[in-house]
């Protein structure tokens, strides 16, 4: 993994400081993070994602999807296993997980299923209307000249 510097960022760019600290804080993260359970992440349209995990042996009562302040928390917790077993091979992890995704603004959870041992999770991003690009209609002079005439 390679280690970036994001001082330089500091120096010479304005109020962007919170996304370096997401970024610095990102790479940390991804250093420290497990590779269980594994997952997908795709696009499936303009502004629609899907993350999919292998989640195997799970059940829908076992599983827990959280978001707070942009983050999005999956976490399996197997129950105890009553039973007593004998494995001559133990292939199949069944251990409990914790996984966190960092969401960009105006993204939110829209689904969640668990099919087939993958667990799909369906995110959005929805722009407010107040920060979608608009055209701003210009005036010529003539025009405003009329305005003001026709209100005297």
């Amino acid at each position: 993994m390679r280690n970036f510097d994001f001082s330089p960022l500091y120096r010479s760019a304005i109020g962007f400081d919170r996304m370096a600290n997401m970024l610095d804080n990102l790479s940390r993260a991804e250093q420290n993070q497990p590779s269980y359970p594994p997952y997908n992440i795709e696009l499936t349209g303009e502004d629609q994602y899907r993350i999919s995990m292998a989640v195997a042996g799970f059940g829908d009562a076992e599983l827990s999807i959280e978001t707070e302040q942009n983050t999005l928390t999956v976490s399996g917790k197997k129950g105890e296993d009553t039973t007593e077993r004998q494995f001559l091979h133990q292939g199949i992890a069944a251990r409990n997980f914790e996984r966190r995704f960092q969401l960009a603004d105006h993204v939110r959870v829209e689904n969640a299923s668990l099919e087939n041992g993958l667990l799909h999770i369906d995110l959005v991003r929805e722009i407010p209307e107040a920060m979608k690009p608009r055209t701003i209609q210009i005036n010529s002079g003539d025009l405003l000249e009329a305005k003001k005439q026709n209100a005297a």
